[in-house]
């Protein structure tokens, strides 16, 4: 969870949708009970280390990740939470103090903590006892959330061969000691959610989202008919389409084609975070992915759209609202409308947690496609603008450019990881990327201009200058005292043919 959203929390009240508890060395007593009523209501946040008035108080470091390691623990404790729902708490630090935050997600099902349903509202919990009030609280979950809808005659043979072994593979991967790993097939189908019982009609069976998650694609069909996620190109052919993918498989396959979708026809950039070079274009569209994935509403029949533009990409899908209109960092507050298929993704590594959308883009968008910001619209059809910018081509007269292109500086970024560059670090990576931006500005330099520009030692700059002509990108033209580097012109050409 990022600094500036618990900052964001710390300047509200408590109310229906945030709770502020001490915890200085311990569990709050009664942090299960709200923590079931947020997943029978509204779902919210919980803050650990702050009083009531919104004052950080702080947890005490020592006991941060016994807090957190008991939290998690219990969460997937029948005992404790039933039916278990499995949270993963995230530590921040606020004027050098300790603060857990737990993010609550309203669930399609109904919990207990301890064996007693609670509920909330804007006064902060409250038992519900009455057989009247549970059935009140079933009918408002059965009504908004599809997902949970059971089909008693799905069998597990229903689902797709070796699907369920893979989610395996994708949580060990992601937490190697989550305790989903230790269940039978039909204890982690019961703990996801995938499997259950409705309480008021005694019926048993798979849910919906278990059918959307792991079912054949003809299963996935006969109950959904509408069911597809339409990915295009319109850049060339705007009114029709350059390139086209009709996607009617498993939510966990979808997600795979989507990302490869972009992978093909969306230029990527790369970007150091500390010392990891990262890839913008898998950061930000990972997100958009999911959340076209996690908060589709689908038993409506409006199909899902990624659609890719010269200068933005717009993603729609069927959406039950929770208000109307922009969503930003500033007023968002997360509410997820598939909780299970939610909780799933984050499980496999496919979500970080709820509302880290919306966080995550904003965080990258501005190195992708600097003074680019994106939108987000909720309504019946929830629309996401990703504003691209692609950088000038460089034409076959070098001297006409100004810029190096995304495609030629990743390319140049690929060739640094090959053999030649060896142990390089990204430090040095870097400095040969600039050194040819530099050479694509001047058209013609000496060493002499490299070494003016770049303020380091002749053997250094001589160095570099000779792995880019290793590389095939820099050659050297004239004697050894007058001569020049410029760019390879047959380098340029080989970039430009592959990235059509």
């Amino acid at each position: 969870m990022s600094i500036e959203l618990v900052n964001n929390l710390l300047k509200q009240r408590e109310k229906i949708r945030l709770e502020f508890k001490e915890a200085r060395n311990s569990i709050p007593r009664n942090l299960f009970e709200t923590v079931c009523a947020f997943l029978n209501r509204e779902g919210g946040s919980i803050l650990l280390g702050v009083n009531n008035q919104g004052e950080v108080i702080g947890v005490d470091p020592a006991s941060v990740e016994r807090i957190n390691a008991d939290i998690s623990s219990l969460s997937n404790n029948p005992t404790k939470l039933n039916p278990p729902f499995i949270l993963f708490p995230s530590v921040v630090e606020i004027k050098n103090k300790k603060v857990i935050h737990i993010q609550v997600p309203s669930s399609s099902q109904v919990h207990k903590c301890d064996n007693i349903v609670f509920d909330r509202s804007s006064d902060g919990d409250f038992r519900v006892t009455s057989p009247q009030g549970i059935a009140e609280i079933y009918n408002r979950k059965r009504a908004h959330f599809t997902e949970g809808t059971i089909y008693p005659h799905i069998q597990s043979s229903d689902f797709k061969e070796g699907l369920l072994q893979k989610v395996r593979t994708l949580i060990r991967s992601n937490k190697p000691n989550h305790p989903w790993l230790g269940l039978s097939d039909d204890e982690l189908f019961r703990t996801s959610g995938l499997l259950k019982r409705d309480y008021q009609n005694g019926s048993e069976g798979f849910t919906l989202a278990a059918v959307l998650l792991l079912g054949k694609d003809i299963v996935i069909k006969n109950i959904l008919p509408h069911y597809k996620v339409d990915a295009l190109v319109k850049i060339k052919d705007v009114d029709r389409y350059d390139d086209r993918l009709t996607i009617e498989t498993n939510l966990i396959e979808t997600y795979n084609e989507l990302m490869d979708f972009t992978d093909k026809h969306l230029p990527d950039k790369f970007h150091l975070e500390g010392d990891t070079r990262i890839s913008l274009r898998e950061r930000i569209f990972r997100e958009v992915i999911a959340n076209l994935i996690v908060h589709r509403e689908y038993t409506n029949a409006h199909s899902a759209s990624f659609i890719i533009y010269k200068d933005h990409v717009e993603i729609l899908n069927a959406n039950n609202p929770n208000g109307s209109g922009p969503i930003s960092i500033s007023n968002f507050l997360p509410f997820p409308k598939n909780p299970i298929i939610s909780k799933f993704f984050v499980q496999i590594g496919r979500v970080e947690e709820l509302g880290s959308g919306i966080i995550n883009v904003n965080k990258y968008l501005k190195y992708y496609s600097p003074g680019s910001k994106p939108e987000f619209i909720e309504d019946s059809v929830f629309k996401t603008i990703i504003p691209i910018k692609r950088t000038v081509s460089v034409s076959d007269d070098i001297s006409a450019t100004d810029a190096v292109t995304v495609e030629i500086e990743n390319a140049l970024i690929e060739a640094l990881d090959g053999g030649i560059s060896g142990g390089m670090s990204e430090g040095v990576k870097k400095r040969l990327v600039l050194m040819t931006k530099f050479l694509f500005r001047k058209e013609k330099l000496k060493t002499s201009d490299f070494l003016e520009e770049f303020k380091l030692s002749p053997r250094t700059i001589k160095g570099n200058l000779n792995t880019l002509k290793l590389l095939g990108l820099f050659i050297y033209t004239g004697s050894p005292k007058s001569g020049y580097y410029e760019i390879n012109r047959e380098f340029i050409k080989k970039i430009k043919g592959d990235t059509k």
